[in-house]
């Protein structure tokens, strides 16, 4: 059998691929499984800069595999949640490359990424309520952080298919791209993003993703404690040093 998660990687970018497309790419405890075990080797790597995660077939993923939920298959890693990535991101940055049907779980994956990419194509929706289920994969926590209320409302309590316009015009979506061309538009972005210093992307990441809870009275105290050691590496002299000398910088990650 095919292999239910694919990885590659190159110029500092991975490329995650669900890999179920006669399924069109439904989370099971397989891919699950993959998605995790793909985030902690490439997050882990130091040959890694960026993630882009990505469906094959033309489909990014319809959700959760509803036959394989039926018997029992859980698409749930412990200490991950969903598909190996709701309740644990990467420390990298994770671009979603959406082409065809992001909905349900696949669409609470998209939420879970930093960027999108999407073709024009492309549709998102949490249509659980139409089966009697709950977007409990982050979906309905996320969703109204990234858009408006009543657009987060009308989106998670109808369950219909949105447009990757509706949701660009809404913020949600980065880019839209012709049918076809979501992975590369990812790897695009995927490519300037590379270019920067690894260890400044993973704390500016981290204080985006973090400052959501903290208070005001705390909050420079506690991004101080995130920033000041890339501040102070070695990194952070090379980037000054290239800038002063007009040249490309040579990252080290350290």
């Amino acid at each position: 059998m095919p292999e239910p998660v694919l990885t590659e990687v190159s110029d500092g970018v991975a490329v995650i691929t669900i890999n179920r497309p006669e399924a069109r790419n439904a989370i099971n405890g397989d891919v699950a499984r993959g998605i995790a075990a793909a985030l902690d080797e490439l997050d882990a790597s130091s040959d890694v800069r960026v993630l882009i995660l990505t469906g094959a077939g033309g489909t990014f993923s319809a959700g959760m595999d509803l036959k394989g939920f039926l018997a029992g298959d859980a698409p749930i890693v412990p200490g991950r949640g969903f598909a190996g990535l709701v309740q644990k991101r990467p420390g990298k940055p994770l671009i979603a490359a959406v082409e065809g049907y992001a909905l349900a779980g696949g669409f609470e994956i998209v939420l879970s990424c930093d960027l999108v990419v999407a073709s024009e194509e492309a549709k998102f929706g949490l249509p659980e309520v139409r089966r009697g289920l709950v977007a409990g994969a982050g979906g309905l926590i996320r969703l109204p952080q990234r858009i408006p209320y009543h657009l987060a409302m009308e989106i998670a309590l109808t369950g219909g298919h949105f447009s990757a316009a509706h949701l660009r015009d809404a913020g949600l979506v980065n880019s839209l791209v012709l049918p076809g061309e979501a992975l590369a538009g990812a790897r695009e972005l995927a490519a300037t993003i590379a270019k920067n210093a690894p260890l400044a992307l993973a704390a500016t990441k981290r204080v985006i993703v973090e400052s959501a809870d903290w208070d005001s009275a705390s909050a420079f105290d506690r991004q101080g404690e995130i920033i000041v050691p890339v501040m102070r590496s070695a990194d952070a002299i090379e980037g000054a040093a290239a800038f002063a000398e007009k040249r490309a910088p040579n990252w080290r990650g350290e």
